[in-house]
Parts: C-alpha cells; sequence; structure tokens
C-alpha cells in the first residue's frame, strides 16, 4: 500500500475498483484543517477525467499496467484476434475494447495495455499507432471550381473500409497516412 505522498505524473492505482493513472495533482495546506490533495485521474477503462480530492496520508492501492506489443492477425463474427510478437502467444478481443478498429488491417501493430491483478489479467485497450498508411480505393474525382473555401474535403473509401475526408486533390489509388486519433488525413505517401 501506498499513500498520497507516493504522488506522480503517470501513478496507477486502483480506484473505487476502477483502474486509473494519475493526471494532475497538487498538495494543498490551508492555512487552516489538514492538508489535501487535488488530483485528475483518467480511467483506464473508457478514458474518462475524473476529479478526486485526497486527504494527505491516505492509503492508495497501486497497481500492475503493462504495455506490450501485438500484431494484428484477422477479424471474425466474435472480434479481433491478435499474436504477441515476441512470444507468438494469440488473444481474442471483443470489438468493444478496439478503438477505430475500421482503420486497422491485418498485419497492423497495435499496443495492448493490461491491468495485472494477482494471476488475472485484463485488456483494457489496444490502441493503434498515431498514423497508419492507407490506400484510397474510392473517391469522387474533384470538379473545377469546387475550391470556394480553403479547406474543400471530400470523402473517401480507404483499403479497410472505413469513409474519411480528404483533400480535393486525392485521387483513386493514392497511398496517404490516416490519424488514429481523430481519423483526419494526415499527408500523401510517395
Amino acid at each position: 500500500m501506498a499513500t498520497t505522498a507516493d504522488f506522480k505524473n503517470g501513478l496507477y492505482l486502483n480506484y473505487n475498483g476502477k483502474p486509473c493513472s494519475i493526471v494532475w495533482f497538487q498538495h494543498v495546506k490551508p492555512g487552516k484543517g489538514p492538508a489535501f490533495v487535488k488530483s485528475k485521474l483518467r480511467n483506464l477503462e473508457n478514458g474518462r477525467i475524473l476529479e478526486n480530492t485526497f486527504t494527505a496520508g491516505a492509503k492508495i492501492d497501486v497497481i500492475t499496467v503493462e504495455r506490450r506489443p501485438y500484431q494484428f492477425l484477422y477479424k471474425d463474427e466474435d472480434g479481433f484476434n491478435f499474436m504477441h510478437e515476441e512470444t507468438y502467444e494469440q488473444i481474442h478481443l471483443d470489438t468493444d475494447v478496439v478503438e477505430n478498429a475500421d482503420l486497422m488491417k491485418e498485419g497492423q501493430h497495435v499496443e495492448m495495455m493490461f491491468w495485472i491483478d494477482g494471476e488475472e489479467e485484463k485488456c483494457l485497450t489496444c490502441e493503434l499507432p498515431t498514423y497508419v498508411e492507407m490506400e484510397v480505393t474510392y473517391t469522387e474525382p474533384a470538379v473545377k471550381g469546387d475550391t470556394a473555401s480553403t479547406s474543400a474535403l471530400k470523402e473517401a473509401t480507404i483499403e479497410t473500409g472505413a469513409i474519411i475526408m480528404v483533400p480535393l486533390f486525392i485521387q483513386q489509388g493514392e497511398r496517404i497516412t490516416v490519424n488514429t486519433q481523430d481519423r483526419s488525413y494526415g499527408q500523401r505517401v510517395k
């Protein structure tokens, strides 16, 4: 067991039965009354930010969280199948654990975060790289005179079936990078 004196940004703890990480904290010693620690915690299961105030010296339950490299193998009717890149162990994840799954293609490298609780392990997140390279499989040709605004965009279907917005000059068959966090166009790949 640790206390609030052990707080540091990035520390993983069990808060109300949920795995969380400390995003921000501040130790406060008012003129009157006991000291306390204000904090912002990120729930690792859903990404929400929680604000909480701990009494100074309060006991906290520190947890073990591990990041591991995996490779996406294939999707079936039950979800997604991955292989650990070092041990070749295969695991299966439900579709709700993988964020932006339609930007993931076979052979894609991902990083998973596991909460280790004794003998039991639970996958919390499956994160794609920030940028992935994709081929545009379909997009309408640009029409001359459609550039009334400086940021003219059109829909494009990429090789995984996802639809993203791209600039008008992107043509079918070109390779582009896509930002997996906000699903935006990055740049052309030469």
